[in-house]
């Protein structure tokens, strides 16, 4: 990790910015940053587990200034906590209300889906359930929703829309031989080589960038409905680099940092940048509500599908 050699000669005055991937969006927006600022930003990007499980091990001595992770749940956790700072952007004016608070913005969006290898061998899937038919038969993965948060919320809003059938449709995964990889990467790399035909809830922009480089693969969007997953930044009550932060917050909200969130495939914020793939307003969707702010609810979910799939709890 790039973080591992910045963070023993940290530069006098960075800003330390803990974020989940993507790893080249999180280089483009330090540096231009940097450029437009000269405040240099110290970068540690992991999976949302891994970078919530660094933030929870330094608590006696806080590292990090501002947070991006991949699971909207997890700044409503901090916030009921008492960890945020509150900071609204003037630049999130475009940002529609339901993902901006008064302590966290989404830098951007990712939605849910199928990914499909079309050189597999295996007919189109256009729903969640098609993967569970014979002609997939151990062709599937899934991440795993234990290391990522977007996976997770597609579990809640499965169960909140189908109830006990979301489960008999895990369980009917299951039974056909779907694979639970480690994090989102992990389950679409076999996708990717040809080893496997489709993931289950594969986050889209990676799929998307593969696909743009020439990669024979297909993002699908289940038409019984999918999650989206707002990319939520925050600035830690414990960074001494509050304006700083601040200043990021701003410049991620820019134009410009909202171009750089395009490119990586992810769907801006601000509504009035334009992309080149499906808005979260193109989509149908689960629903999203209590659930997911409820962290019980979340650990149980989380806890019945490891069961499930044979894994031990996390």
């Amino acid at each position: 990790m790039a973080f591992a050699a910045s963070v023993g000669v940290q530069h006098a005055h960075a800003l330390t910015v803990y974020t989940a991937g993507p790893g080249n969006l999180s280089k483009k927006l330090a540096a231009g940053f940097e450029k437009k600022t000269g405040i240099k930003v110290d970068v540690f990007q992991a999976t949302t587990g891994k970078v919530m499980a660094r933030i929870e091990a330094e608590q006696a001595n806080p590292r990090a200034d501002v947070l991006i992770s991949a699971s909207w749940d997890t700044a409503q956790d901090l916030e009921k906590r008492g960890w945020l700072a509150p900071f609204q952007s003037a630049n999130a004016s475009r940002v529609p209300t339901p993902f901006k608070t008064t302590h966290y913005v989404a830098q951007g969006l990712s939605a849910l889906g199928i990914v499909w290898n079309a050189r597999s061998g295996t007919p189109e899937p256009h729903d969640w359930r098609d993967l569970t038919k014979p002609v997939y038969r151990n062709l599937v993965t899934m991440p795993d929703p234990a290391l990522s948060g977007a996976s997770a919320d597609l579990l809640l809003g499965l169960q909140a829309r189908l109830g006990s059938e979301a489960w008999k449709l895990f369980d009917d995964l299951k039974q056909n031989g779907m694979v639970v990889s480690g994090p989102n990467a992990q389950a679409l790399n076999p996708v990717l080589q040809g080893a496997k035909a489709a993931v289950f809830g594969a986050v889209d922009y990676v799929a998307y960038a593969a696909a743009a480089q020439g990669e024979a693969v297909k993002v699908i969007f289940p038409t019984s409905g999918t999650v989206i997953a707002p990319r939520p930044m925050m600035i830690l009550n414990t960074s001494k680099q509050q304006n700083e932060a601040r200043q990021f917050i701003d410049y991620v909200l820019s134009e410009e940092g909202q171009q750089m969130v395009a490119e990586a495939w992810l769907i801006p914020a601000r509504e009035d940048i334009a992309i080149k793939r499906a808005s979260f307003r193109d989509l149908r969707l689960l629903p999203q509500g209590d659930a997911q702010s409820s962290s019980t609810s979340r650990a149980d979910v989380l806890a019945r599908f490891a069961k499930l799939n044979g894994q031990h709890s996390r």
